[in-house]
């Protein structure tokens, strides 16, 4: 049993978590064996996802702290594990839907991202949001392609003009 100063570090590290993280998940790992909690873990570990198991009251204890979480208290019972992120916030969703498609456990119960609060039924729409990379890479390709499309069609009256005169020169020498 973790005494009283052992709890206050503990409610410490969540808020921390709480505090650098844009999203948080809840999932269920109930009936879940330790070999499959540790290959989840690594899972989310190659995702660059901090996954705990924390009691769920030094959690809810946490976010009365800082505030904003109440959407997630209802799904604060049985056994539940807590993926924190911050950069990629679909990354926990990516992990958790391969993971139960594979092994149909742990249960996705909810998530807040940006304090926006998504229910079980969402997990297909978490992990189907894109990367902040890919997102990135989508702007600038949609910028970059009316540049690329001006050029091209520079180069080809460029080139167009150019086989003009050089007909015309020929004509002329003729």
């Amino acid at each position: 049993m973790p005494t009283l100063s052992e709890k206050k570090a503990l409610v410490d590290e969540i808020t921390e978590q709480l505090n650098n993280s844009n999203a948080v998940y809840v999932t269920n790992y109930s009936k879940m064996s330790v070999a499959d909690m540790g290959d989840l873990r690594g899972r989310f570990r190659k995702g660059n996802v901090q996954f705990k198991v924390y009691k769920n009251t030094l959690v809810k204890r946490a976010m009365d702290t800082i505030g904003g979480y109440e959407t997630l208290y209802p799904h604060l019972e049985d056994q539940n594990g807590f993926a924190f992120v911050n950069e990629e916030l679909a990354a926990p969703a990516k992990v958790l839907k391969e993971y139960i498609k594979e092994k149909s456990k742990p249960k996705f119960t909810a998530a807040l991202i940006d304090g926006d609060f998504y229910s079980e039924d969402q997990l297909d729409i978490l992990a189907s949001m894109k990367s902040k990379d890919e997102v990135i890479g989508d702007i600038i390709g949609l910028l970059l392609s009316p540049i690329a499309n001006v050029i091209g069609g520079l180069q080809a009256q460029g080139s167009n003009i150019a086989g003009a005169i050089l007909t015309i020169a020929e004509k002329g020498e003729n």
